[in-house]
């Protein structure tokens, strides 16, 4: 087996970031010796993580190799979980999703059922597709819950207590034993996927998911900031209360006037019926606010509004480039949740951090965590201390 060193691990993300290049080139760009770039093209090319070919030139003489990342090295399995939807993909090494299905879900029913289910939609991509396990090289899993940093589990989620400290990749490993399993908060998976895909010019983004719940994810310098435990972004559970004023409405998690408890979709739904509307669900209340009840529209935008006070705060505190909003109520009802966000954040944060400051709508709904996912499994197991093993797997195949 090659050793693989961080010199190793940086040339191939040169190869990912850049695409094809001549040994020439990356010697230029890497300022490594001939021979010390050499090495680590021998590596990647026996581990299959590249691959070379002949570069066409006007002039006579041997045609220069040129070495590409090789995206079809394998595929990756994800499942982006929500509240009441989830949706599971295949993806390929660069974090393209090439498969995938939507369900429905419930989250309080115990992780046996929902992965259950999921485990169903990965083998039916393997089916479909003529795809081995073995082929399987990482499966990312995103939930509406805290996941504590490293450990696989989720602790003390709000809305789905009996996945409190529940060990994902153990419940995989029996099918899929030799594929890492990384486990990531929603919001976390969101906001990777908008930074990949949409906005790979900002190094400071903070996404804002607004649907049954609400949440964030921040990307900091470039990198996913979970915090020292993995519960950073946790907006929704912020108190929207000061001492001595009223405690407001009681939230999943048991604190009275969290963010979420006056401005989440299922307090949302709450409100519009306590006016007497019949909506039982979060798909009703995205067809009130689709036909523009008049009920469903002052709530949602009121509910901006307290968003916005939340999310100046943020804007404040963390000074983001671009501030992200996802989720199916911005989806459904944005003509009127986004432009209340817009005018407290303007409003009430400090003119140097909103000079910039560009606050959007997403661009990958309903695929920003999947495509997260992808991107978050790719880059986790191409880091130094796992890309080994697919050396193992590479040269033995």
């Amino acid at each position: 087996m090659a050793t693989f060193d961080e010199g190793i691990s940086e040339t191939l993300s040169l190869l990912r970031r850049k695409g094809g290049m001549t040994r020439a080139e990356i010697v230029a760009e890497t300022g490594l010796s001939r021979s010390g770039v050499n090495l680590r093209i021998d590596a990647l090319l026996e581990g299959r993580l590249v691959t070379g070919s002949a570069r066409e030139v006007a002039t006579k003489g041997r045609p220069a190799e040129v070495f590409s990342f090789n995206s079809e090295r394998g595929k990756l399995l994800a499942a982006d979980v929500g509240a009441t939807k989830f949706r599971a993909g295949l993806c390929n090494l660069g974090g393209d999703v090439e498969s995938e299905i939507e369900r429905p879900s419930d989250v309080t029913a115990g992780p046996e059922v929902l992965l259950a289910s999921i485990l169903e939609c990965f083998e039916s991509f393997l089916r479909d597709t003529g795809t081995d396990a073995d082929e399987i090289l990482g499966i990312g899993l995103s939930l509406p819950a805290p996941v504590k940093r490293g450990s696989g589990m989720s602790v003390n989620p709000p809305i789905m207590p009996l996945w409190n400290r529940f060990d994902v990749p153990a419940w995989f490993h029996e099918r899929f034993a030799s594929s890492p399993v990384f486990l990531e908060k929603d919001a976390n998976a969101m906001a990777y996927g908008e930074a990949r895909f949409s906005h790979p010019e900002a190094d400071d983004l903070l996404l804002v998911k607004i649907g049954t719940g609400i949440g964030s994810g921040l990307i900091r310098e470039g990198s996913l900031y979970r915090g020292a435990d993995g519960a950073a972004g946790d907006l929704g559970h912020i108190p929207m209360t000061l001492p001595g004023d009223d405690e407001g409405p009681l939230c999943k998690c048991g604190n009275h006037g969290c963010l979420e408890a006056r401005a989440g979709g299922w307090a949302i739904l709450r409100d519009l019926q306590e006016t007497g509307s019949t909506a039982t669900s979060q798909d009703d209340l995205i067809a009130a606010l689709a036909s523009g009840d008049p009920t469903a529209v002052q709530l949602a935008r009121r509910a901006g509004q307290v968003i916005g006070t939340a999310v100046a705060t943020a804007v404040n505190l963390l000074n983001p480039r671009v501030v992200v909003l996802a989720g199916h109520l911005v989806a459904a009802g944005g003509d009127h949740l986004l432009p209340a966000i817009r005018e407290r954040v303007y409003s009430r944060s400090l003119p140097l951090a909103t000079s910039e400051l560009s606050i959007v709508a997403s661009s990958l709904h309903p695929r920003e965590g999947l495509v997260g996912l992808a991107h978050l499994v790719s880059d986790g197991i191409l880091e130094p201390a796992e890309i080994g093993r697919l050396v193992d797997r590479g040269g033995s195949a």
